[in-house]
């Protein structure tokens, strides 16, 4: 077995940005996750499926063009989960479209603790005061790029997680 995820890479200067900004938080995570919006949240699929499930990864990514990702302030989770996010302010729809092509991909289907919520990570299971803090400082936070592609990551269970293979959006 191994875990993979499907996720968009935050571009520079923004993903490092927003990295270092979780590892101030205390975010133990930012160690092993580098700043990231998740299609698919980690998911254990037997190793030899691995060659099957980039076939069909493909197929989804042919069949959906890319768009723009505008990233602006933050939001919570709270009190629900202790997360604080920085929020999609547009290309919602495009991230929940995506998510369910690749989400219906027989190998990867799974249930959902919650629904989809397309958003960036920059705190989670730190103090209050640490979630306070960078809800805060990120409130004015903005950027917005072009998403031409997603990644198929891996996770052996050690280190970080790691990029397997990019996807081109619209073939």
């Amino acid at each position: 077995m191994t875990q993979v995820g499907i996720a968009v890479d935050i571009p520079e200067p923004w993903g490092s940005y927003l990295t270092r900004r979780r590892a101030e938080a205390g975010d133990p995570q930012a160690t092993f996750v580098p700043a990231h919006l998740t299609l698919l949240g980690p998911t254990e699929i037997p190793l030899a499926s691995l060659p099957v499930v980039e076939e069909r990864l493909a197929e989804v990514a042919v069949a959906h063009p890319s768009y723009t990702l505008h990233l602006r302030g933050t939001g919570t989770f709270r009190p629900v989960t202790e997360v604080v996010f920085v929020t999609v302010a547009a290309g919602i729809s495009e991230c929940e479209q995506l998510a369910a092509a690749i989400g219906a991909v027989p190998e990867l289907q799974r249930e959902h603790r919650f629904p989809y919520h397309p958003h960036v990570t920059v705190a989670q299971d730190v103090a209050p005061e640490a979630l306070d803090q960078v809800y805060e400082d990120l409130a004015g936070f903005s950027a917005r790029f072009e998403v031409a592609a997603f990644t198929l990551f891996s996770h052996s269970g050690e280190a970080r997680w790691q990029p397997r293979r990019d996807f081109r959006l619209g073939g």
